[in-house]
């Protein structure tokens, strides 16, 4: 396919595809990229164009509408589960499915988890269908996210293990009653990592919290997040202990999405 080399990946959610065009392509390259898509691949149904980075504490994507059917809900599935969302309206990333897999893998049978910025509940659903927690609790502030929220747990039959707490974690932190065996962190590209309110939603001891943060960094600064965290512990006087410090994919050259688990001890 002409272009096809130019291009030289895109996002697949459902049977929607969603394109980052060089800048050169005019709208006549796009339309004839985007049909020769739609006819090699039967699954897709909608090409949509990515039209800036995703931003902002909701995380919400622009996009614009090539070819194929007119939509921009998806219905897409991983890890035997099934997610319903609107692409503009909320924000999900398929290429954590193999970390909402994994984290869900490390859940103890009759963990309390909390799940922070928790989108339309990807990680909150997999936990829930992939562990023995006791309970999850779901947090998001995207109003919009929340009501898929709602229909994917519903659509998932776990409402009996999930519970919502929606709004800014920030204000709520102090008001949940509950501390957490496991706090997931799956942070967006934020200038603040809310630290301190999972800190606040953790217990220490031998029983102490199991917290999984994510961040983004440069390949050098690994060791900068590790001692942000650190030090972010010794101002909220809790002592921690780092258990894995993981690379959870490259999101631009020499740039990525890092996972460091740890333990209030």
């Amino acid at each position: 396919m002409k272009n096809m080399k130019i291009v030289k990946s895109f996002d697949v959610l459902g049977n929607i595809a969603i394109v980052r065009f060089p800048k050169d392509f005019n709208l006549k390259e796009k339309k004839k990229f985007a049909e020769g898509v739609l006819k090699e691949q039967k699954s897709i149904k909608t090409i949509l164009e990515k039209k800036e980075r995703i931003k902002g504490r909701l995380r919400k994507l622009s996009t614009s509408w090539i070819a194929g059917e007119k939509t921009k809900e998806v219905l897409y599935r991983e890890n035997d589960c099934v997610f319903r969302f609107n692409i503009d309206k909320t924000y999900f990333s398929p290429r954590l499915s193999n970390e909402r897999k994994e984290i869900a893998s490390k859940i103890k049978k009759n963990d309390l988890v909390l799940v922070m910025f928790a989108g339309v509940a990807p990680f909150s659903i997999a936990i829930a269908k992939k562990s023995k927690a006791r309970k999850i609790f779901s947090n998001e502030i995207n109003r919009e996210a929340n009501k898929y929220a709602k229909l994917n747990i519903e659509l998932n039959k776990v409402k009996n293990k999930i519970e919502m707490i929606p709004g800014d974690i920030k204000r709520i932190a102090g008001k949940l009653k509950d501390k957490f065996d496991v706090i997931v962190m799956p942070r967006p590209q934020l200038k603040d990592d809310f630290l301190k309110e999972a800190f606040i939603l953790s217990k220490t001891g031998k029983r102490g919290t199991r917290i999984y943060y994510y961040d983004f960094c440069n390949a050098d600064e690994i060791d900068s997040v590790v001692e942000k965290i650190k030090s972010k512990a010794k101002q909220s006087k809790k002592k921690i202990k780092i258990l894995q410090v993981k690379r959870a994919g490259e999101i631009a050259p020499y740039r990525v999405r890092l996972r460091v688990d740890f333990k209030i001890i």
